[in-house]
């Protein structure tokens, strides 16, 4: 039996999608079909705050996407060097916050020390935030998407703790995904005429 997934295929770095190892053991034949695409914006505005560690009280993680933009801007030598030399140990005497442990281990990447990771959802991770941070202390930088929920926000500003949030990735539609639907099911349509 065949399986249409709308979702990204994992990493290949990391081996075979775990959805479509999974459905195959059971005898599934599964599709990948990505469904979304991130566009990174605010990446000038991103490094210009990520260059000024002693203004922020640490950093806030609940996406891998933010870790892509800070990659991003990373790419750019010059920046990688202030990255590396300086900004980069400015930052570890700081909390980075995590969700989860997708996006503590990009955090790990870019070589600060997650905190939270175990959290598990923005609403954990608030009260973990919360039961760390002072009211009224420096506000925490948040790099997070045009989509974002308003959960964690919304919990440390209940409980004073001050949070600035950047924009730095949207969520639009994959560019090939008509493409991809329409071509998957004109397959399907000449499978069952085979049969």
């Amino acid at each position: 039996m065949k399986v249409l997934l709308l979702k990204d295929p994992k990493d290949k770095d990391s081996g075979p999608d775990p959805y479509i190892k999974e459905l195959g053991l059971y005898g599934f034949e599964a599709t990948l079909i990505p469904v979304l695409s991130f566009e990174f914006v605010s990446l000038e505005s991103l490094f210009e705050k990520l260059s000024h560690p002693e203004c922020y009280g640490g950093l806030v993680f609940t996406s891998p996407r933010a870790l892509e933009a800070i990659k991003i801007c990373l790419k750019e030598n010059s920046k990688n060097e202030a990255w590396s030399k300086s900004l980069k140990q400015r930052w570890n005497t700081k909390p980075a916050y995590v969700v989860g442990k997708a996006t503590a281990s990009l955090v790990e990447e870019i070589g600060l020390i997650p905190q939270g990771e175990k959290s598990g959802n923005a609403e954990k991770l608030a009260e973990y935030i919360c039961s760390r941070e002072k009211p009224d202390s420096s506000a925490l930088l948040f790099p997070c998407g045009a989509l974002k929920r308003e959960v964690l926000p919304t919990a440390l500003r209940e409980k004073g703790v001050p949070l600035e949030s950047l924009t730095v990735y949207q969520t639009t539609q994959h560019t090939g995904l008509q493409e991809s639907l329409s071509s998957y099911f004109s397959q399907q349509v000449l499978d069952a005429d085979v049969i």
